[in-house]
């Protein structure tokens, strides 16, 4: 009788356990999907995050809806399945990845050190560029060269088309600049004084203490150094059309998927029209886009190019955020001579392009032929400076940064 007692006990025990774990697991996916559908995601959109969460095992599911870390352990399981063959319907496709990453993208913005913006000039950054506009005279670049509570100081502002020979002081200005992961401000001042400071000529110039926010970043930049090719498009060009020949070398020194930054040799202006093309992961991305501004720095002779991108398709964006939020594989990319018709067409094709037609095997590297012409040390690795420049190669010595040549046209800089 006591064994049968007991045996009952048990038995209780264990359905009160297994009732208790089953519905809290039930209750645990209620607030999943509660959760995904205040984040705006859909039914389909989270039944696809429910198996990525059960594939990678989170603790609490939930917590990728808020957790950056939960998150990305997501995206990356996700590209990594998709890299390896998994079928969309399993985990998701493109369109479910460019999703996660627009989500991924609101929670890095959201974040206070990019939220956080700034009142007035005494919180401006010593070494900030600046954009000064001087009524009847033009626009003028400068720096902060030192920022107290009394006045700030800036470089002697200089413009390539206008003679600056003229006393400043009392001159009122609006000065424009853009500050690093916020947004661009301005507002106006004056000229107070002219002086020396730091060996450079400048001037002193009033506080402000009601400085204009304008357009915030819509995007997440990353930092980087990587060898391009720019050429100059057409004013009837086709956006994001493939290139199959060499352009100008340049370096790509930040990119986003909004947009890029690129140092070339010598002079260049705002309002070019201009193509990027460079490689991330093994895929081969093409960004048309405007010049938007220019940093010339005269004692290197190369200018940095702010360039607002064209509209990127699907998964060009998607490498591109993938590279941003660390979401690639670490191979080392190397761009090619030229890259095959097929992928030219691949890379042409727009949104709805599979990823596969771009990405590895044949249809990128270097093609049949495509060292025909150059100079044997740019066969051995060295790119060529320009589009069709047979038998010329960059010329650097081993270990040294190859030149920039000027980029055509040439020409002044507001």
């Amino acid at each position: 009788m006591a064994l049968l007692v007991l045996v009952i006990f048990c038995g209780v025990c264990a359905a009160v356990i297994f009732f208790h774990r089953k519905s809290g697991t039930q209750g645990s996916w209620v607030r999943f999907f509660a959760k995904g559908t205040d984040a705006g995601f859909s039914i389909k959109e989270i039944e696809l995050l429910r198996k990525l969460a059960t594939f990678c095992n989170l603790e609490e599911p939930s917590a990728l809806f808020w957790s950056q870390t939960q998150l990305d352990q997501c995206i990356r399981a996700l590209v990594r399945a998709q890299r390896n063959g998994v079928s969309g319907e399993e985990l998701g496709d493109e369109d479910f990845l460019s999703r996660l990453y627009e989500y991924r993208k609101k929670i890095e913005m959201e974040k206070p050190r990019i939220k956080n913006g700034i009142s007035n000039s005494r919180q401006i950054s010593e070494g900030q560029n600046l954009r000064i506009l001087v009524a009847g005279a033009g626009v003028f670049r400068s720096q902060v060269i030192r920022n107290t509570p009394q006045n700030v100081t800036i470089s002697r502002p200089v413009n390539d088309k206008v003679s600056s020979n003229f006393s400043w002081i009392g001159t009122k200005m609006s000065i424009y600049f853009w500050r690093e992961d916020d947004a661009g401000y301005v507002f106006d001042s004056e000229a107070i004084d002219e002086v020396f400071a730091k060996g450079i000529s400048s001037l002193k110039i009033s506080h402000s203490d009601s400085l204009y926010r304008t357009q915030k970043r819509k995007s997440i930049r990353i930092k980087m150094h990587k060898p391009a090719y720019l050429y100059l498009m057409g004013p009837e060009e086709e956006t994001g059309k493939a290139e199959t020949v060499p352009g100008a070398r340049c370096f790509m020194e930040d990119l986003s998927d909004t947009g890029c930054a690129l140092t070339i040799g010598g002079q260049a202006a705002a309002g070019m029209r201009i193509k990027a093309q460079f490689a991330l992961n093994g895929t081969p991305i093409c960004m048309s886009g405007t010049v938007r501004s220019v940093d010339y720095k005269e004692a290197t002779q190369r200018s940095l190019l702010h360039v607002e991108a064209d509209p990127l398709p699907r998964y060009a964006r998607n490498k591109i955020l993938g590279e941003v939020f660390g979401m690639q594989g670490d191979d080392e990319d190397d761009l090619p001579y030229r890259i095959s018709n097929d992928a030219v067409e691949a890379l042409s094709a727009g949104p709805d392009v599979p990823v596969s037609a771009v990405s590895g095997g044949a249809g990128y590297g270097v093609a049949e032929n495509a060292g025909a012409g150059l100079s044997a040390e740019a066969r051995g690795g060295e790119l060529p400076l320009a589009a069709g420049a047979e038998g010329t190669s960059v010329g650097a010595a081993p270990g040294d940064e190859p030149p920039l040549i000027p980029f055509p046209p040439e020409g002044d800089i507001l």
